[in-house]
Order: structure tokens, then sequence, then C-alpha cells
């Protein structure tokens, strides 16, 4: 579902939105920049943005006791807001012991816009809300939990048939949390192809149609280091990553 990420895999539910979000592009609806941008002060008046990691890690738990995961179709670009009024009926409501967490998987990737670096938060499964709750018996969704959903704003279904949403598999569940809990990772650097060790070529700026290899990848700076060959000698330069294309 996300580029470089590893989507979820079951058949009929994580890998039906595989490939849609691995063709979505990134997402600029939450930046930072490295530097100051003009428009620093607008810029400061928008709300944070929730953390997903922080969210996720509140319980190491895959799942909640008597609760599994499932997948709940919205409409494009609205995840965040689906999600926030989800949180806030579920808890009106009262239905903490059905309904537990309510996620859009992000990760962040660093882009360079303007000879700047700017981190963003990349949803890895656009068009998708990952819900944890529990169902009845025979698998359908609770009527009163499924008013609740169903009267969101830009709310879809669930995967899954028959009126009954299909539940993730677990190995699926550690995808998808796993790729979200990483507090301390540093960003991504966005299409990136290559890593240090793999031989590739120049492909912009004074040393364009050179060969080399990786040598360092800078993720604060967005730049990479190859040993070229230059007289003879090999030699190590530093460029934009965006400037070469792996061999």
């Amino acid at each position: 579902m996300a580029d470089e990420e590893q989507p979820v895999t079951e058949p009929g539910v994580a890998a039906e939105i595989g490939e849609e979000a691995a063709e979505a592009p990134p997402e600029p609806d939450q930046v930072q920049d490295s530097q100051a941008p003009e428009n620093q002060g607008e810029a400061a008046k928008a709300p944070p943005a929730k953390d997903p990691a922080a969210e996720a890690s509140k319980s190491e738990e895959l799942v909640r006791e008597g609760m599994q995961w499932y997948v709940l179709r919205v409409a494009s670009a609205k995840e965040d807001q689906v999600c926030d009024a989800l949180e806030r009926k579920v808890k009106i409501e009262g239905l903490e012991e059905r309904v537990g967490r309510i996620l859009v998987p992000t990760q962040k990737e660093k882009r360079l816009r303007g000879g700047s670096a700017r981190v963003y938060r990349r949803k890895l499964y656009p068009g998708y809300v990952f819900v944890e709750m529990a169902t009845e018996s025979d698998g359908t969704i609770a009527e009163n939990v499924w008013f609740v959903i169903k009267e969101t704003l830009g709310v879809g279904d669930f995967i899954g048939s028959g009126g009954k949403p299909t539940p993730m598999k677990l190995v699926d569940v550690e995808k998808m949390l796993s790729a979200i809990i990483r507090p301390e990772d540093s960003p991504t650097l966005a299409n990136l192809s290559f890593k240090q060790g793999d031989k590739v070529k120049v492909r912009e700026g004074p040393f364009e149609n050179f060969e080399g290899v990786v040598d360092e990848i800078n993720s604060q700076k967005g730049t990479v280091r190859v040993i070229v060959t230059i007289f003879g000698r090999a030699t190590p330069i530093e460029i934009e990553y965006w400037q070469v294309e792996p061999l």
C-alpha cells in the first residue's frame, strides 16, 4: 500500500488496498521545513498533527483482548477527519469496550522543495482507516457501533463480504503497526531507490554521467556521498540524492 513500505498482504483485505496505495503520491498535508519558509506565520497557526505512532504505542499489544483489526474504506484525503470524528463519537457514546484504537498509518518522509528539505507525513494507505473493535459472535458489527461509524461523514464500508467485515491476520497487523511505531527514526528520503554500496550513475550536475559506488546517505541533508574515479583516482563527491540513479 505505499512506496518502500511493505503493505499488508492478506488476500481480500490487505492485498485489496495494496495496489491502490502503492500508486498514491505522498500527501504534503503535514509538513515541517528544515529551513523556515516565507509563510511560516501561516503554518504556525495550523493545529498540530496527530502522531499515529504515539496513538499506536499506547499499548504494546498487537490486538487487544476480545478485539480484532478491520480495514475501513473512507473518502480520499478524509482519513484524518474520519479518524478524529470516530474517536470523538466513540467516547461520547461510551463505546470504548467495543472500539479500541483507530489509526491512519503514516510515515515521515523527507523531500526537497526549492532547495530546502521538508519533512512530510505520508499516508501509507490512502483511502483507508484501521479500526480495532469487537464484533458479535456471528462476525457482524454491533448495531450501535455500526450506526456511529456509518453516520460519520466520509465513511464507506469495511473490507469484507456478506455484511461482515474481514479481520486482518496478525502478521498483517504487525506489519501495519511496526511501520508507524518508530518515533525515533529519521525520516526516509522520497523515491530513494539505492542504498550504501550500490553502484549508481550521476544524471545531473558537473559530474553528469560519472559512475560510482554509494559510500554514505545523509537523510538529514538529503545528500549522498559517491566514490567516483577522477583522473584515475577514487574521489568522494557529495551531491543531492535525486541527482543519481541506480545502475
